[in-house]
């Protein structure tokens, strides 16, 4: 005897309500044969809907055994199940159940989807259906733009996609206009002479008198089993089908492409995460509001960070990072200072003759009188060498520095800073060439050193600089060094010739009596701060991230609520629990990473703007920045829209298909 397509025997099934349990299948035995057609009939509450449900792999029963092919469905997993609807069942339902934001053909191609279908195949085959079905203009329409009949059609078509074995259809009539139901009844009659298993749900006795066999059920128990003749010759050209090519609308024989990878799966999932959230626009928008903020915020305080810190950094390298100043005394402020005088000519000779000394330069410091013509000032007068200008890498803005030689010769020469030309020079007399008096020594003007901008502020002390070897014999009486500045060779470490220059002095001098201040030090402090605020903002930044985060959480969740019944067509069609997982991760990472993009050319346009008002500096982007943008935005798509995406997974379809 042939094993029966379907096989149930002592199908029982209750539902909780308060502390008790109501029955609504009560030992329901049934067989139902392949090719069969039949109806299950009965009023409203009798249980013939539970009975669709179990027979469809939608719900399990409580009590009892249903075998498919021989196989016991109640030792199947979710994802099995899904598999065996996905390719053995087709459903129409009362209400068509089609995805609003997908066309008719988009709509068709569902079940494919999920089966694995390459994407040419089942277009091509999604179009043969709706043609045969008398939809072929209609592809590409979208369910608000087809009349009930025809939705259903497409709701007819998907249930074929994957071939449709067995047609489970729920009062398909019952939203329909009665030509449209009787075109449909017509479409199922030829389906069944097609060799598909057809079973209608439904209470009109005239339906059901179209079908072979009719099962009357009552209170969760069947009451009635009889075969019948049906009333309505099924009609040759129902919805303009071609009869002589029948083959359209049977199981489809077409290359099927299996997804042997995740990469394929995710695929689809990003296309149908993708058509969602073009469907829902200002949804969409709202939830990316939070993630755009967080990323601009987060972006452009790194890059103004980043562009303050550069600044700050050329201003103390125009001083001079990779010098070292040397001074008498243990530290600043020692009131034993002034009595050391062990800074002395000798020990300038023996720091430049050190393989890692660019260049070395004396400098003694006095305050004293500087007057040309009528103006009468008061300045700093600075006992440098040649090298000095090298040292602290200040150029001329007119004239030139003095030279070697005119340190060994003590030349009565000067070089004057631009606060020293203005109070000078008022009438704006070119300096180079006139003669001026340094305290009592008349010194000629030989080179204008150009003015330096520094974030420091306005430097407004007077300066002029002469050789050292003038100063000391000629002004100030004193053959030591009130200091040394040393410039290192940029590739050779500070601290290592620190430390040489320490011991070299030492040895000389007999003891340290001295101490030294290495620029170097300046720039990792600026360094340390820079990134400490950085970090600082950087983490307020993150906070709007977080809360963008949330907002991305309480959307989805509103999203999976709203479209819970989206959710139920999905899984009746096949889709496993990891596929909604996934196309709902998919779609949250989705809006987070376009929000990022958002963020990220939002932060350019503030640079723009930024660059407009701020003339000094500028933001600096990094590429780290943004790469990191985009992994906080992908990492906040996956923590925060886990919760919905697992929600949504572990909806039950039955109840999902039932939510308006």
């Amino acid at each position: 005897m042939t094993e029966p397509l379907l096989k149930l025997r002592g199908i029982g099934r209750s539902f909780p309500s308060g502390e008790q349990e109501v029955q609504v299948l009560k030992d329901v035995d049934l067989e139902i044969g392949n090719g069969e057609m039949l109806a299950i009939v009965g009023a409203s509450g009798s249980g013939k809907s539970t009975l669709m449900n179990i027979l469809g792999c939608l719900d399990r029963p409580s009590s009892g055994t249903y075998t498919v092919s021989g196989q016991d469905v109640g030792t199947l997993d979710s994802d099995a199940l899904a598999q065996l609807r996905r390719e053995h069942f087709g459903f129409i339902f009362q209400r068509y159940h089609l995805m609003q934001h997908l066309t008719a053909t988009g709509n068709v191609e569902v079940p494919a989807v999920y089966a694995g279908t390459e994407g040419a195949a089942r277009d091509t085959r999604a179009r043969q259906l709706l043609a045969r079905l008398g939809l072929e203009d209609r592809t590409e329409h979208r369910p608000s733009q087809l009349s009930g009949g025809q939705q259903q059609r497409v709701s007819i078509a998907r249930a074929l996609m994957n071939g449709g074995q067995v047609i489970l259809a729920d009062e398909p009539t019952g939203a329909l206009d009665s030509k449209s139901g009787q075109e449909v009844i017509g479409i199922l009659r030829e389906l069944h002479a097609q060799g598909h298993t057809i079973i209608i749900v439904t209470h009109d006795m005239q339906v059901a008198s179209c079908t072979e066999r009719i099962i009357e059920i009552a209170d969760g128990v069947i009451v009635g089993d009889r075969p019948n003749v049906p009333t309505v010759a099924a009609p040759a050209q129902a919805v303009g089908a071609d009869a002589s090519a029948p083959a359209a609308m049977t199981k489809p024989k077409l290359g099927i492409a299996r997804f042997s990878t995740g990469w394929a799966r995710f695929a689809e999932a990003f296309r149908m995460a993708w058509r969602s959230m073009m469907a829902h626009r200002m949804r969409t928008a709202l939830t990316m509001l939070g993630i755009i903020i967080g990323i601009t915020s987060v972006v452009s305080i790194v890059a103004i960070g980043e562009g303050a810190k550069r600044f700050v950094l050329s201003d103390i390298r125009a001083i001079g990072t990779n010098t070292l100043d040397i001074y008498p005394g243990r530290d600043f402020g020692d009131d034993k200072a002034a009595s050391i005088r062990t800074l002395t000519p000798p020990d300038l000779q023996a720091i430049a003759a050190q393989p890692y000394v660019h260049s070395v330069t004396p400098t003694t410091m006095r305050s004293l009188r500087l007057r040309y013509r009528s103006a009468d000032i008061n300045g700093n007068v600075n006992g440098v060498s040649d090298a000095f200008f090298r040292v602290r890498d200040i150029q001329m803005a007119s004239g030139a520095a003095f030279t070697a030689e005119d340190v060994r010769h003590q030349s009565q020469v000067v070089v004057i800073d631009q606060n020293t030309r203005r109070k000078l020079f008022t009438d704006g007399t070119e300096p180079v060439g006139k003669v001026i008096l340094v305290g009592n020594l008349p010194c000629t003007v030989i080179g204008v050193a150009q003015e330096k901008k520094s974030m420091f502020g306005e430097n407004k002390s007077l300066n002029i600089w002469l050789p050292y070897s003038t100063g000391a014999s000629r002004l100030f009486g004193q053959q030591h060094f009130d200091g040394i500045t040393v410039r290192i060779r940029d590739d050779q470490p500070t601290k290592a010739a620190e430390d040489s220059i320490v011991r070299l002095l030492t040895l000389r001098h007999g003891t340290k009596d001295f101490f030294t201040f290495n620029m170097d030090s300046i720039v990792k402090t600026a360094e340390r701060t820079s990134q400490s605020l950085t970090l600082l903002l950087s983490l307020i930044a993150v906070i709007s991230l977080v809360v963008g985060g949330i907002g991305v959480m309480n959307i989805m969740l509103v999203s999976v609520t709203e479209r819970t019944r989206e959710i139920g067509i999905r899984m009746a069609v096949g889709a496993r629990q990891s596929d909604v997982l996934q196309q709902f991760l998919t779609e949250a990472v989705l809006v987070c990473l376009v929000g990022g993009f958002i963020g990220v050319l939002l932060s350019y346009g503030i640079s723009f703007l930024f660059s407009l008002f701020v003339t000094q500096w500028q933001m600096i982007f990094s590429m780290g920045a943004v790469v990191s943008a985009f992994l906080c935005a992908s990492l906040i798509g996956v923590l925060f829209g886990y919760l919905p995406a697992r929600n949504a997974a572990r909806l039950d379809p039955i109840e999902a298909l039932a939510r308006e």
